[in-house]
């Protein structure tokens, strides 16, 4: 699997660092039924995102 990871350049992710994600996995070749993976920090703030860009075959689990 081929995963693209963002984190936040000071622990945790702001919106504009979310958009950034998104805008950069879609120029990836990411569509919008992909899933998003996330870690929270202890604070419950999103700390990491990431998408998996492998090809899928049939439906997307």
């Amino acid at each position: 699997m081929a995963f693209m990871k963002y984190s936040g350049a000071e622990k945790d992710l702001t919106l504009d660092e979310l958009e950034e994600f998104i805008r950069d996995a879609r120029k990836a070749g990411a569509d919008g039924r992909r899933y998003i993976y996330g870690m929270l920090s202890t604070n419950g703030k999103l700390k990491e995102v990431s998408v998996d860009l492998s090809e899928y075959e049939g439906d997307y689990c």
